[in-house]
C-alpha cells in the first residue's frame, strides 16, 4: 500500500517507522512544516504535503491520524469520505459524540477504520488474551490494572494539559488503554463509578483516575491511571476462578515485559506457575500495522474499532459526569 501520514511527532514517527518495506510512506503533512520535512527525509520519495492535499492524492490507499485529540476526528472523516482506509490514534477523538459521524460514515464505505489501540498487540497481553480465551482459567471474576508514568518538567504547558485540545487528562491518556483492554477481556461495563484528581500537575485537566467498572455478570475491574507515577508503571492482572493471569511491563522504562500464569490445584495451595518474558524492543506498533494491513486485505477481523474507541470514551465521561456533580452516584452506561 501507498501510505500517508497526518501528524509527525512522536507517534507519527513510530507509525512510519512501524510500516515496514512491504509498503511505502509516499506522503507527510503536519502543522510544523519542518517536522514533516524530517520525517519525509527518512524515506524515498515521501513528498511534504497539506492534509487536504495528502488526503486528495489518488495514489494514497491508507491514512494515518496522529495528531493532538481534537483533529482526530475531523481528519478521520474526511479520510472515510476521500475513500482512504484509516488507523487514527487512540483515543480517535475528545468525546463520543465527535465519532458518531465518522462511525455513520464508515458504515457506508468500503473502507477499514481502526484505532490505535497497540496495547492489544504486546506479546504478553496477546498470550493471556489466547490462554483466557481458551476458558481453562475458568470465568472472570475481576480485573486490577495500573498503568503511570511521571511526566516531565513542564508537563502541565503540553497540549495534553489543555482540555479544548485533549478533551481531558490521564483518563483520556493512558487511561482509554486499560478501559480498552479490560473490555477485551470482561466485555461491556454497565456500572461505572471513580474518582479524578489534580494531585500535583498545576493544570485545568485531571492528573490521576480511579475507576470501578462492572459488567451486567457482576464481573469488576478496578483500574487507575496516573501521571504521578514517578517510575513508569504498568500491570494488569485478570483474576479467575481457576487461576489469574498478570501481566507486569511494557519494555523500555516500564521494565521487562512478562506474563506470569498462576493456576490453582484441585487442593489449592500454591499455584503451578508459568512466566514468560519478553526482552526485545516494543514490536506491538508493527504488529498492529501488519493486523491493519491484514483487514484491509480481508485476512483478519478487526482488533481495535470505531466502536471500541466509542465505548471507552463513554466509559471515561461516565467518570468527567460524576465529578462535576452531574451525577450523584454510580450509574449504568450504554458502552456500545
Amino acid at each position: 500500500m501507498n501510505v500517508g501520514i497526518i501528524g509527525c511527532g512522536l507517534i507519527g514517527r513510530k507509525r512510519a517507522a512501524a510500516i515496514g518495506h512491504e509498503h511505502r510512506l509516499v506522503s507527510v503533512a503536519d502543522m510544523n512544516r519542518l517536522r514533516a520535512e524530517e520525517l519525509a527525509s527518512q524515506y524515498p520519495s515521501c513528498s511534504v504535503d497539506t492534509p487536504t492535499a495528502l488526503l486528495a492524492r489518488k495514489d494514497i490507499e491508507m491514512v494515518i491520524v496522529s495528531t493532538t485529540n481534537d483533529a482526530l476526528a475531523s481528519l478521520t472523516l474526511s479520510a472515510v469520505e476521500s475513500g482512504k482506509h484509516v488507523l487514527v490514534e487512540k483515543p480517535a477523538a475528545r468525546a463520543a459524540a465527535e465519532l458518531d459521524a465518522v462511525i455513520d460514515r464508515a458504515a457506508g464505505r468500503n473502507v477499514v477504520v481502526k484505532v490505535g489501540f497497540n496495547h492489544r498487540f504486546h506479546p504478553a497481553l496477546q498470550r493471556a488474551h489466547a490462554i483466557f480465551s481458551e476458558g481453562t482459567l475458568g470465568p472472570l471474576m475481576h480485573i486490577r490494572a495500573r498503568y503511570g508514568h511521571g511526566g516531565r518538567l513542564g508537563y502541565e504547558h503540553e497540549w495534553r494539559a489543555n482540555p479544548k485540545i485533549s478533551g481531558g487528562g490521564e483518563l483520556l491518556d493512558q487511561g482509554v488503554h486499560l478501559i480498552d483492554l479490560a473490555r477485551w477481556f470482561a466485555g461491556d461495563f454497565v456500572e461505572v463509578s471513580g474518582r479524578m484528581t489534580t494531585a500535583f500537575w498545576p493544570m485545568a485537566v485531571e492528573d490521576n483516575g480511579f475507576l470501578s467498572l462492572a459488567t451486567s455478570g457482576g464481573a469488576v475491574a478496578w483500574l487507575h491511571a496516573s501521571c504521578t507515577e514517578w517510575k513508569n508503571l504498568f500491570s494488569f492482572e485478570i483474576f479467575c476462578r481457576n487461576g489469574k493471569l498478570q501481566i507486569d511491563g511494557l519494555g523500555g522504562s516500564y521494565g521487562v515485559e512478562r506474563l506470569t500464569c498462576y493456576r490453582m490445584r484441585p487442593e489449592m495451595g500454591p499455584p503451578d506457575t508459568a512466566i514468560w518474558e519478553y526482552p526485545q524492543p516494543d514490536d506491538s506498533w508493527r504488529q498492529e500495522f501488519v493486523h491493519m494491513a491484514d483487514c484491509i486485505s480481508g485476512r483478519a477481523t478487526l482488533l481495535g474499532s470505531l466502536e471500541d474507541a466509542r465505548a471507552a470514551l463513554t466509559v471515561v465521561e461516565a467518570i468527567y459526569r460524576l465529578n462535576r456533580g452531574d451525577a450523584k452516584t454510580a450509574h449504568p452506561v450504554k458502552t456500545a
